[in-house]
C-alpha cells in the first residue's frame, strides 16, 4: 500500500513539472517539438542530472521509458489545451509542491542507495526536485525559480535533510520518506497559503563615515 502511494505520488509529480515546463513553452508560443523539450526536461531533467553525477546506470529514464514517454504525452497534450490550464494555476501549483517535497526525498534516498555522504545525499536531492525547473527557465528565458522570494528550493532542502536526518536515526523508511515529504510540502504550503519567505539581503545605503 505505501508503496501504491509513492508510486501515485511520484507520478503526479512528474505530470506537474511537465505540465508546468510545457506551459513556459505556451507563454513563448513554442511548437510542438518546443513543448516535448521543455515539458521533458522540467519532468525528469533533474532525476538525469543527479543520476549522471552519482555514476547511476542506466539513468532514471532510460531503465523505465515510460517516464520519458509520459512526459511526451503530456507535453503533446499541454500543445492543445495550454489556455484551459492556466485557469487551474492554483491546482497545478499544489500538485508541484507534492512533487518537489517527493522528488527531493527520492533523490536523497536514491543518493544514500548509492553510497555517497549525507551531506551529497541532501544536495542531490535538491537537484533532483529544482533543477530540472532551473534548465526549464533557462531555455525558456524565464526568471529562475532560484531568484523567487517564496520558498521553494529551501522547501526541497527540508524535504531532503528531514529523511537524511531520519535515516541517520535509524527510522524505517516508509516513516522517513513520510517526514520528509511532510516537511518539505509543509514549508511549501505555508509559502502559497501566507506568504512565507526566508529574510533577503538589504544592501545598507546609509552614507560611510
Amino acid at each position: 500500500m505505501f508503496e501504491n502511494g509513492i508510486a501515485v505520488l511520484d507520478w503526479l509529480g512528474i505530470v506537474a513539472f511537465t505540465i508546468t515546463g510545457a506551459l513556459v513553452a505556451a507563454r513563448n508560443q513554442m511548437d510542438a517539438v518546443g513543448f516535448v523539450l521543455l515539458g521533458t526536461v522540467t519532468g525528469i531533467g533533474g532525476g538525469t542530472l543527479r543520476d549522471l553525477l552519482l555514476n547511476v546506470h542506466p539513468v532514471l529514464w532510460i531503465e523505465r521509458p515510460h517516464y520519458l514517454a509520459v512526459c511526451i504525452g503530456v507535453s503533446l497534450l499541454v500543445f492543445f489545451i495550454a489556455d484551459r490550464i492556466h485557469a487551474r494555476m492554483r491546482l497545478l501549483l499544489w500538485a508541484d509542491a507534492v512533487g518537489l517535497a517527493l522528488f527531493a526525498t527520492v533523490g536523497a534516498e536514491r543518493a544514500i542507495s548509492a553510497g555517497t555522504t549525507e551531506l551529497v545525499a541532501v544536495v542531490m536531492g535538491v537537484i533532483t526536485a529544482c533543477f530540472g525547473g532551473i534548465i526549464r527557465d533557462l531555455l525558456g528565458e524565464a526568471r529562475s525559480i532560484i531568484f523567487s522570494q517564496e520558498i521553494y528550493v529551501t522547501a526541497a532542502v527540508a524535504a531532503a535533510v528531514v529523511f537524511v536526518v531520519s535515516h541517520r536515526f535509524g527510522l524505517p523508511r516508509e516513516h522517513a520518506v513520510i517526514a520528509a515529504v511532510v516537511a518539505g510540502l509543509g514549508l511549501r504550503a505555508g509559502s502559497l497559503l501566507f506568504g512565507w519567505s526566508l529574510p533577503h539581503y538589504r544592501p545598507d545605503r546609509r552614507d560611510p563615515p
